[in-house]
C-alpha cells in the first residue's frame, strides 16, 4: 500500500480538488495554500500561525 500525500490549503483545508493550490518552500518543508488565501500568506502572515512555523515572526508585505 502506497500513502499518497493529500495536497491542501494550509489556512482552509481545501484540496485540490476544490481549488488551485500553489506550492512553495518554507524552512526546509513544502506547503500548500489556495488562490483565496494568498494574500493571507502575503499580507496577514500571522494569521497562520500554527499552521505555519513561525508565522507569527514573518513580515507582512506593506502595499501602501
Amino acid at each position: 500500500m502506497t500513502d499518497i500525500q493529500q495536497l491542501a490549503c494550509i489556512h482552509c483545508g481545501k484540496d485540490n480538488s476544490q481549488v488551485p493550490l500553489i506550492n512553495f518552500s518554507y524552512q526546509g518543508a513544502d506547503y500548500q495554500i489556495c488562490t483565496e488565501h494568498l494574500p493571507v500568506l502575503i499580507h496577514s502572515p500571522h494569521k497562520l500561525t500554527g499552521k505555519l512555523p513561525d508565522a507569527e515572526n514573518l513580515t507582512a508585505v506593506d502595499t501602501a
